[in-house]
């Protein structure tokens, strides 16, 4: 559509010209009443200029939020996209974040937020569809949204600040103990240590981004994908959800933090070495008691990480992928770096193994690591032990 044209509004529809079944067109009006707050008013010019923000930043911000892109004059944004934008407008003028960094934070929300928000909708619709099949009308649907969607957001805002308070929490001490300790001597992460781990020097302010020694950890199912050839829907539902609940209860016990589930796979990181190895010992070992999941296996790494939007990145993270890759099944690996953290610490044993060749690293040289404890965390042996 040309600028000269006039700007198309929305297609109104009667039930006996629309393709859509009987209701649906209500449905979606409906819908958009009580999730956008009113109807689709905008354009991407009218919002631009009501917002105060270039065109290509709005497609930019746009697309990083996980949403196809329109025509300019296409009328599809509400009054609360304007608002939104303005609000994006404030972080970078007070300087939390930068007009480079607020696409990355935009791509972080819309991929969280997504997830959610597929999951909620996906329980909303089959728990109003559970006694037909026929959609609920719009009237049905607006009185359950509204009288819901103010829970669901509370609930959502409430997480969100606990969440919040505990990372304030750890900053906070960890500056405490920094102004303790004094200036730190020697190296600083990303500097000298593992060739590679991280690009030296701190992150700008406002990136989303810092550089900080960590624990990492990588934990999966053995003989995932053969198990999943003799489940059904069900059953595999069940294997999923109790991984991510007994991954996710065990770090969140070890003070650790989950950084994403993959299928079978979870990455976690924690503050320390030790941290992360009491994780890496639990997890082994309930997966050892619990019938319904396979034996698990994990690799663990220790130094500089870039942490970026709630990821984590570096060859740290790597070394823990592929030590992951070659440990045998109720194992836990570790790279020297790593085991070096607990040297010396009675609560664990380790075993430096023979070097292996892995992608990226021609001679990555595991340990194993198992509890001195009787009758806890991973069994003996490992696959180059």
């Amino acid at each position: 559509m040309s600028a000269a044209e006039p700007a198309a509004e929305p297609a109104e529809e009667s039930a006996e010209e629309s393709d859509a079944p009987p209701g649906v067109d209500e449905l979606r009006r409906a819908v958009e009443e009580v999730l956008l707050g009113g109807g689709r008013t905008w354009t991407r010019r009218e919002i631009t200029e009501r917002a105060g923000v270039v065109p290509e930043r709005t497609v930019q911000i746009w697309r990083a939020l996980g949403f196809p892109v329109v025509d300019d004059d296409a009328r599809v944004f509400t009054d609360a996209d304007i608002e939104a934008l303005r609000a994006g407008e404030r972080l970078i003028g007070a300087g939390l974040i930068t007009a480079q960094s607020e696409a990355m934070m935009a791509r972080a929300l819309g991929h969280h937020l997504s997830r959610l928000a597929e999951w909620q909708v996906h329980t909303l619709w089959a728990w109003m569809n559970r006694d037909s099949d026929a959609p609920p009308d719009g009237g049905e649907l607006m009185d359950h949204a509204t009288a819901l969607l103010p829970e669901m957001e509370l609930v959502q805002r409430h997480v969100w600040r606990r969440h919040l308070a505990a990372y304030a929490e750890r900053m906070l001490a960890e500056a405490e103990e920094k102004a303790i300790a004094g200036p730190a001597q020697g190296p600083g992460p990303g500097k000298g240590g593992r060739e590679g781990a991280v690009p030296g020097g701190p992150v700008p302010p406002g990136e989303g981004a810092d550089i900080r020694d960590l624990a990492v950890g990588f934990t999966d199912m053995v003989g995932y994908t053969r198990m999943t050839r003799g489940l059904d829907s069900t059953e595999l539902i069940r294997v999923l959800d109790r991984f991510e609940s007994l991954t996710g209860d065990v770090v969140a016990d070890g003070r650790g933090r989950v950084v994403k589930t993959i299928g079978d796979e979870v990455l976690f990181v924690g503050e320390s070495a030790s941290a992360a190895a009491d994780i890496a010992l639990e997890l082994t070992a309930r997966a050892e008691a619990e019938q319904m999941l396979p034996q698990v296996r994990t690799g663990l790494a220790h130094g500089a990480v870039l942490n970026r939007f709630g990821d984590v990145y570096g060859a740290v993270v790597n070394i823990a992928a592929r030590l992951t890759a070659v440990a045998r099944p109720g194992t836990v690996l570790a790279d020297t770096a790593f085991a070096d953290e607990l040297m010396g610490m009675a609560a664990y044993e380790l075993k430096v193994l023979r070097p292996v060749s892995v992608r990226g690293y021609s001679r990555l040289r595991p340990v194993l690591l198992r509890s001195a404890e009787p009758g806890r965390g991973a069994r003996n042996g490992g696959r180059f032990g």
